[in-house]
């Protein structure tokens, strides 16, 4: 009886034992989807990194199979986005991505929206396990590159030269590049009038300087050009021309004049003072016609006089039947210009033409006659003293 009971027990065993082998058969994971979950985004690359508002560019997404021996297929490759939005779908096909490699999703985007950060989705599917899904984090940003003017002249003066010192400061989160500044103007020649600046990074500055020489009171109209990927941006600025006295130029100033004559030739000793607020630069101090200058000091070169500095002059001429005479004072500013004043300088007082004798003065020659004369006299007076 005993046995008979346990031939049914052991049949039960049995097909409890089959079910569980069938169980554990149906929950063994496949070696496909072992695969995939090894497959990972191993990069995201914008171009430009970051977009102004309607700017067309690239999401290059890099993945790679990370199984030692297994490759995958990787089907319909796609970019979901409201913002970023890919203008194709160029990998709408299968393709196979072997052990190890690695491959990279080219899409054409757009960025449709206004300041803010987004997050395109990239997907695609595997033949025999679930999607793949990853969100690449992008900014659309709509400020631009700033243009600063650090120096310029107070006022121009027609024909002269003047510097403009300007800086290109890039406040965005990305690189721009092909930067250019501009310059132009009616009746304006600039120097040089386009400054290839180049990339710009984020947050560096770049100083542009350039040269104006203004015929006439204008605009100086500036724009400086830049690519953003490559899109193209600008920034315009106008700066207005005008004539007049430059408050901060140099300004050198003749004082403490003295006028001597030295058989015949005149000589005017002084100093040069600079009043202005920016260096004189080769300051010169020559007589003027009627004025014959003549050695040693024909034109005397001061030097470069900083503000409130000063230098001594001295000049040597010839002059016949001249009241006055102008003196010359000239000197350069920074940029080359020659500035040139006349002030006039008495020299009537002086008559030079006087001490041109070549011989002995009349006074000194009647002091030794007289002497002579007393001594002789005195010698007579001695001998006949003496004979006596």
């Amino acid at each position: 009886m005993n046995t008979v009971r346990l031939v049914p027990l052991i049949c039960l065993v049995l097909l409890a034992c089959a079910m569980v082998g069938v169980v554990a058969a149906d929950f063994t994971t496949p070696e496909s989807i072992v695969a995939a979950d090894k497959v990972y985004v191993s990069g995201v690359t914008y171009d430009p990194a970051v977009f102004f508002p309607g700017d067309k560019g690239t999401l290059t997404v890099d993945v790679t199979n990370g199984n030692n021996g297994t490759g995958v297929n990787i089907n319909h490759a796609i970019l979901s986005s409201d913002t970023i939005k890919s203008t194709g779908n160029p990998y709408d096909s299968s393709s196979s991505l072997g052990p190890g490699q690695k491959q990279s999703f080219v899409f054409s985007v757009i960025a449709d929206g206004q300041d803010g950060t987004y997050y395109p989705t990239f997907s695609f599917s595997f033949r025999d396990a679930d999607s793949l899904f990853y969100r690449a984090v992008v900014k659309i940003d709509e400020t631009p590159l700033v243009l600063t003017i650090l120096d310029k002249p107070d006022t121009f003066s027609q024909g002269k030269k003047k510097t403009i010192y300007a800086q290109v400061a890039n406040p965005r989160e990305n690189t721009v590049k092909n930067v250019i500044l501009d310059a132009s103007g009616t009746g304006i020649t600039t120097t040089p009038s386009r400054v290839f600046v180049g990339s710009v990074a984020s947050g560096a500055t770049v100083p542009v300087n350039f040269t104006v020489t203004a015929e006439q009171p204008t605009t100086l109209n500036l724009v400086l050009n830049y690519d953003n990927g490559d899109n193209p941006h600008s920034v315009n600025m106008e700066i207005p021309i005008a004539f007049g006295v430059d408050k901060k130029q140099a300004n050198p100033v003749i004082s403490n004049v003295q006028v001597k004559s030295d058989a015949g030739t005149y000589h005017i000793t002084g100093d040069v003072n600079n009043a202005g607020l920016e260096t004189a630069n080769t300051v010169m101090v020559a007589a003027l016609s009627p004025a014959v200058p003549q050695d040693p000091y024909k034109t005397y070169v001061v030097g470069a006089l900083k503000p409130d500095d000063f230098g001594s002059f001295e000049v040597t001429f010839a002059a016949t039947d001249a009241a006055t005479i102008p003196l010359q004072l000239s000197y350069k500013d920074a940029d080359g210009n020659v500035y040139n004043s006349v002030q006039d300088v008495k020299i009537s007082a002086y008559n030079a033409t006087t001490q041109k004798s070549t011989g002995l003065p009349m006074i000194p020659i009647v002091a030794v006659i007289v002497i002579l004369a007393l001594f002789i006299g005195g010698w007579v007076v001695y001998l006949k003293k003496y004979k006596q």
